[in-house]
């Protein structure tokens, strides 16, 4: 070991300005980077996020082939099969009454299902951390890496789940007429009808509903609380589907045990960034440094 760290430092002895370069190189490049980013989001949303849920889904996809994680492949096959004609069912027009829910539906699953294993996942890391993977004779190394996959396995569908729902949402909601992007909905809003889904609502506000109650938001439009919960949550909407009124998630989900699946939400579109677009960058900064002669 001794032998071969001397050599490590002998190979890479005068190089310490090369290095201060390529360290300049990657800050700049993480700057203007980020810089870019936020600017393409704010100026052209709906481009931001088609490309990042491209790259999202297809960019795993290489190091799963290149690295032979079959097991994640055959995964991955089966839920690119199944939102894919989910998400053919929700933009086509016209809509059919139960696609809203079936959407729905499938995201809220994949959604709990994520959420659920990334917990387990990172119960499984704290545990090895803190040794009490001895107890059940469990090695380290097994225990760390068990851990790991199950957190990769739900952040990253879970940030991929979201972004598919987030897309889905606004296709069905325009093409019912209830809301638009921007400008005025194509349609009147009646009382009875659940602007997120198109069909009727039969339970009361204040009444108590045999399998879901009906909420009405701050803007006094109601909705199933299905639909106004998967479009919050997993269509990542904070607005009014009818008249973009921002909602009070706080006043939605009044109960504690609620609010961690909002911090989760919030916590894998802040992971997004890292998926999608980290890869993307640190290959900009070795072309450059390869550009420059910087090895």
């Amino acid at each position: 070991m001794r032998v071969e760290h001397a050599r490590m430092h002998a190979k890479h002895r005068g190089h310490e300005a090369m290095h201060a370069e390529m360290v300049l190189i990657l800050i700049a490049t993480l700057v203007v980077a980020q810089l870019l980013l936020v600017q393409w989001k704010q100026r052209h949303p709906r481009s931001y996020n088609m490309v990042t849920l491209f790259q999202m889904w297809v960019v795993p996809l290489y190091f799963t082939v290149k690295l032979h994680w079959w097991r994640f492949l055959v995964i991955w096959i089966f839920f690119s099969a199944v939102t894919a004609f989910v998400t053919f069912r929700a933009t086509r027009k016209p809509l059919v009454q139960t696609t809203p829910r079936l959407v729905y539906k499938w995201f809220l699953l994949i959604y709990k299902i994520s959420y659920a294993t990334g917990i387990v996942g990172y119960m499984a890391v704290m545990f090895t951390l803190f040794g009490l993977n001895l107890l059940f004779k469990i090695k380290p190394e097994d225990a760390m890496d068990f851990g790991i996959s199950l957190l990769f396995y739900g952040l990253y569908y879970g940030v991929l789940e979201r972004d598919f729902a987030e897309m889905c949402a606004d296709y069905m909601a325009s093409t019912i007429g209830f809301y638009s992007e921007s400008g005025m909905p194509t349609k009147h809003l009646s009382d009875s009808v659940c602007a997120v889904c198109g069909q009727q609502i039969f339970v009361d506000v204040n009444e108590e509903g045999i399998i879901e109650n009906t909420y009405r938001l701050s803007c006094n439009h109601v909705f199933h609380e299905f639909c106004i919960r998967g479009w919050c949550i997993v269509g990542k909407k904070q607005t009014c589907p009818y008249c973009k009124e921002k909602v009070d998630l706080k006043r939605m989900f009044s109960n504690p045990w609620e609010r961690p699946h909002v911090m989760y939400g919030q916590l894998l579109d802040w992971l997004r960034y890292l998926v999608a677009w980290q890869p993307v960058i640190i290959g900009l900064v070795q072309g450059i440094s390869y550009i420059l002669g910087l090895e």
